[in-house]
């Protein structure tokens, strides 16, 4: 059973997801002297000890507490930047459907949204037949909006899923497109916000859309870069220069992934 794990807004939480059914990964952002300024997901509308880095960056089988400094086990925000592959985007032949979600991967009659409405409750919520959810509490960091009833709330994709498309997945089987879409092994894979955000967002890439929450900036660029180098996925050069020009105020963000088998 995954432990409910508050989220206070301006801080990243590292839970434990309920169900790992692929390499856990581990990111961790800390935000001492983050000043953060804030400016692709679709609408789901339905959300320390180290190991020996790999030679990719990743930390294998490696946990950590929130607020690793810079320099310790991990990246700093912009060197993991600088490792994302640069490559053009194309969206040539992006079908939604073309990535399979919301399984229930455990058998346990919660599927990967559910999972995750349980994973992040402030207050954890009661959980009836076929994981029907009533009552409960969330956080959406995106915008530091507190949400009391589940259907209020979207999952949201932190690489959109036609992003991911653009950025590499097109050349996936059906099969990794699935692992990618319900990612219960890395905790900032999917996360539950304002349906308002998450349509917002859409499948925009942080050139052109940020969470509207100050304090959610450099959570955001962590969670959004550890999720591109976890699936070895691509960033634009638009893209990319984004993401180097915010990160500006984050120096003292760490990221920690590993690579999805």
């Amino acid at each position: 059973m995954r432990a409910h794990q508050p989220r206070p807004a301006g801080a990243l939480t590292v839970p434990v997801r309920r169900f790992v059914p692929i390499a856990a990964a581990v990111l961790v952002a800390s935000l001492a002297a983050c000043n953060p300024s804030a400016t692709k997901s679709e609408s789901d509308s339905k959300p320390a000890a180290s190991a020996s880095a790999g030679t990719d960056g990743s930390e294998a089988g490696s946990s950590a507490a929130p607020g690793a400094p810079a320099g310790g086990d991990g990246l700093s925000l912009s060197e993991a930047i600088a490792r994302i592959p640069a490559a053009d985007e194309n969206r040539t032949g992006y079908e939604r459907d073309s990535f399979k979600h919301w399984i229930d991967e455990d058998g346990d009659s919660c599927s990967t949204r559910n999972e995750v409405l349980l994973a992040e409750a402030v207050k954890a919520p009661e959980q009836g037949a076929r994981c029907a959810l009533t009552g409960g509490e969330w956080l959406s960091y995106y915008d530091e909006v507190k949400v009391t009833a589940a259907g209020k709330l979207d999952i949201d994709h932190m690489v959109p899923l036609a992003e991911a498309w653009d950025s590499g997945a097109s050349a996936w089987d059906a099969d990794r497109r699935m692992r990618y879409a319900n990612d219960l092994g890395a905790e900032r894979s999917l996360v539950a916000v304002t349906a308002k955000t998450n349509r917002s967002k859409a499948d925009k890439d942080p050139s052109e859309w940020m969470p509207p929450a100050d304090s959610a900036k450099c959570t955001y660029l962590a969670d959004w870069t550890a999720t591109k180098l976890r699936w070895k996925l691509s960033a634009d050069d638009k893209e990319r220069a984004a993401l180097e020009t915010l990160a500006k105020d984050c120096s003292e963000t760490v990221v920690k992934y590993e690579v999805a088998p």
